[in-house]
């Protein structure tokens, strides 16, 4: 009997990476592919890669590097690398990394059996696929395999981007936006509920943008509608708005849709009007304030995520300190800070005024210690409430504890519920009395299943 072919995956950045991954998986499953967790025993060892700033990049070749040792107890093994790191290096990786034996940018998903098969016909030492500008939407029909728990999943709604942030290389590596109809998104989300998915997570580089390129009937409202209409899925979340583009009208809907869970994911980068011009953000500090005073008169509970760049070019003392203030008066849920990364093919790289880096250092410090005292404060009030939480299994930390999320908390970027005691199971939705918070963290025992 011949023996099945192997691969080892790796899946490196955002949850828009994830999908591609379950794209290939689910097309070399096809292929007769057997999917392996140890590398050893991988006869192709696949990673799909970010490469968006200079870290991202870094994580990247070292995780290529560590999986080409591999190759030297085994030369048969191949190794494959894919993604926005050679959407964005591609022939420059292919020049300097010749362990590896296939390169292939972010258009190339559905084909990667066939890129992969074809590796002993190549004539070139090292095989480099890639589109420019890449082209490739998936659809309903497109093959996936799932890498998420069952009862959670993330549903791609568009590809691509078409707002110019000085900072940020996405439109030049994935893209113009790009987007799916709704009747599309619609098959494969009922395709999910089916399979027992009880969190659908909405993912888009700009999911406000949704439909711009299609007629008007495709837009993120009328596809949450239809979401609500068409599945039963329990938990529907919204992750990655932009600012300017969340309406009253999005807001309206979820206040009087609860399956639409009271979470908002809005990367706002910086409240400084200064600062977000020379980012080229379509907003200023008012239009911010307008917007959390909307969110706050429609979704008075909901649970707000965002993230802030900490020293861009010309950002000044005093902008970090407007950037406090902000955090101490509107007290949001969750934030993440990030170090401006100069990325030399960004409008960004050409501004004057640079950050060293022990400034940017010393400013991250300064804005995630003020978020650590708000978060504490906001998970105090939790204690005391019940709390619906999707149970996760058990504790990574220890197999004593459960551990699970509210509505509030979002899959793999914020907190998590501990749960100590309660007999329930991975994908229940369960209330629990929240009795302890932590700074991102709450423990709870669960009161009804």
């Amino acid at each position: 009997m011949e023996k099945k072919k192997t691969v080892h995956l790796v899946s490196l950045g955002c949850a828009k990476n994830l999908v591609d991954s379950e794209v290939m998986l689910a097309v070399l499953k096809a292929a007769g592919y057997e999917l392996v967790t140890e590398p050893a025993a991988a006869d192709i060892l696949l990673v799909n890669t970010c490469g968006f700033i200079h870290p991202a990049v870094e994580e990247a070749v070292d995780e290529i590097l560590e999986l080409a040792s591999h190759k030297q107890d085994d030369p048969s093994k191949r190794l494959v690398v894919t993604g926005c790191l050679v959407q964005r290096y591609g022939a420059q990786l292919a020049a300097e990394l010749p362990e590896v034996d296939l390169f292939a940018g972010t258009s190339e998903m559905v084909r990667i059996d066939r890129l992969i098969a074809a590796l002993d016909q190549e004539a070139e030492q090292v095989a480099l696929h890639m589109k420019r500008p890449p082209t490739f939407l998936m659809d309903a029909d497109t093959p996936r395999l799932l890498s998420t728990p069952f009862y959670t999943a993330y549903l791609k709604i568009t590809e691509g981007c078409d707002n110019r942030c000085s900072y940020c290389l996405i439109p030049s590596i994935r893209g113009g936006l790009r987007s799916r109809p709704v009747t599309d998104l619609v098959r494969e989300a009922e395709r999910l509920a089916a399979s027992g998915v009880k969190e659908l997570n909405l993912i888009a580089q700009d999911l406000t943008a949704y439909g711009n390129d299609l007629d008007g009937e495709n837009n993120l409202v009328n596809l949450l509608k239809e979401l609500l209409a068409r599945t039963d899925i329990p938990w529907l979340r919204l992750l990655y708005l932009y600012p300017s583009t969340t309406t009253d009208e999005l807001l309206a809907l979820m206040a009087s849709s609860p399956r639409i869970v009271p979470y908002l994911d809005i990367p706002f980068q910086h409240v400084s009007d200064r600062v977000l011009r020379r980012m080229n953000r379509r907003y200023g500090a008012d239009d911010l304030e307008a917007l959390l005073g909307s969110i706050r008169t429609h979704l008075p509970q909901c649970a707000i995520r965002t993230t802030f760049l900490v020293g861009f070019p010309g950002e000044t003392e005093q902008d970090i300190e407007q950037l406090v203030d902000f955090l101490q008066r509107w007290k949001l849920t969750h934030v993440g800070v990030f170090p401006y990364q100069d990325e030399q093919e960004c409008q960004a790289h050409q501004l004057a005024d640079k950050i060293s880096a022990e400034e940017k250092e010393r400013r991250y410090e300064m804005v995630m210690g003020a978020q650590a005292a708000i978060s504490k404060s906001i998970n105090q009030r939790s204690v005391g409430r019940i709390e619906p939480v999707l149970v996760e299994g058990v504790s990574e930390e220890t197999d004593i504890l459960l551990v699970g999320r509210t509505r509030y908390q979002a899959p793999e970027i914020d907190g998590c519920v501990y749960i100590n005691e309660g007999e329930v199971s991975p994908g229940d939705i369960v209330g629990v009395r929240i009795t302890e918070a932590h700074t991102y963290d709450l423990v709870g025992q669960v009161v009804s299943t």
